[in-house]
């Protein structure tokens, strides 16, 4: 690759062992260092003149200055996916454990090894993978600003399964503990968020005869249509890490139908990606229920 193709690409930065590799000199290096047309970023990586330092600048010579296998991570990482609207003043990196660069001004150094799954490379860097990268920026934003970063990513970007799969292959990590209480937390968070969703749904189909949180058989339907015998759970996030509670669901589920009920599963992302399906079925099991009984309906 030439010279002006690194400095196009890499937003003005370049390091000098590319430098060497377009063709340059140690020598050639040197007087541009000397004559200030480059101005050290970090040892062996610069900027050229002409060209303003970026938050992509950064992150690119954060990444290059680390060496081979470094990846982009935590906030810096996400900035880079497009799931942070701003970058991080610190870039985070992570390098191999066999090798040992210190952190230094603007740059964090995390050492670990990580799983192939959790590398991808995007705008020629190499960074952490989508549902790794969510869960580690959420921990260095830490439990305030991390929750409120993870609700917005689970509901726009990633799925829980992807991102609570990334915790799992890096259990004792540093933040695993901080991690776990984000995930249970937004676990919760969405059961409560997904129910509310339905309603809207509902109330905007014009679909009427529905209770929120009705109680049959000894349990709690989150949404019932007491007449019709059908009942609509939502599932938030929490079952994928919560073996009890998944029991639990299953168990109620199961009493609910040996009383009679027909039940409707969903998730938050059934609501979000499948609004119009979702609806329909509703709609179809209350109709079917009704016509059989010959039963009216009731608006909440």
């Amino acid at each position: 690759m030439s010279l002006n193709s690194y400095l196009l690409r890499q937003a003005g930065v370049i390091s000098r062992a590319q430098a060497v590799a377009a063709g340059l000199s140690r020598d050639a290096v040197d007087r541009r260092l000397a004559t200030r047309r480059w101005r050290p970023l970090h040892p062996r990586v610069y900027l050229a003149e002409g060209h303003r330092l970026t938050d992509e600048g950064r992150a690119r010579a954060a990444v290059l200055w680390a060496g081979p296998d470094a990846v982009l991570s935590g906030v810096a990482a996400a900035w880079w996916h497009g799931f942070a609207e701003r970058a991080p003043l610190v870039v985070g990196v992570t390098v191999p454990r066999r090798r040992s660069p210190a952190s230094r001004p603007g740059v964090s150094v995390r050492r670990r090894t990580l799983e192939p799954v959790d590398l991808v490379e995007h705008r020629g860097v190499a960074l952490t993978a989508r549902p790794l990268t969510v869960l580690e920026a959420a921990v260095e934003m830490g439990t305030a600003g991390g929750g409120a970063f993870l609700d917005h990513a689970l509901q726009r970007f990633i799925r829980f399964p992807a991102v609570y799969d990334a915790y799992c292959r890096n259990l004792g990590a540093h933040g695993s503990a901080t991690a776990r209480l984000l995930l249970v937390a937004a676990a919760d968070r969405s059961a409560s968020v997904a129910e509310r969703l339905l309603v809207r749904r509902l109330r905007e189909a014009r679909i009427d005869g529905w209770r929120a949180g009705f109680e049959a058989g000894g349990f709690v339907i989150d949404i019932a249509f007491p007449l019709a015998r059908v009942a609509i759970e939502v599932d938030g996030w929490a079952w994928h890490m919560d073996a009890a509670r998944a029991g639990w669901d299953k168990r109620r589920q199961n009493a609910l139908v040996r009383h009679g009920w027909t039940v409707l599963r969903y998730t938050w992302h059934d609501l979000v990606e499948r609004p119009r399906t979702v609806i329909a079925e509703i709609r179809h099991e209350v109709e079917v229920a009704r016509g059989a009984s010959g039963l009216a309906g009731h608006r909440p």
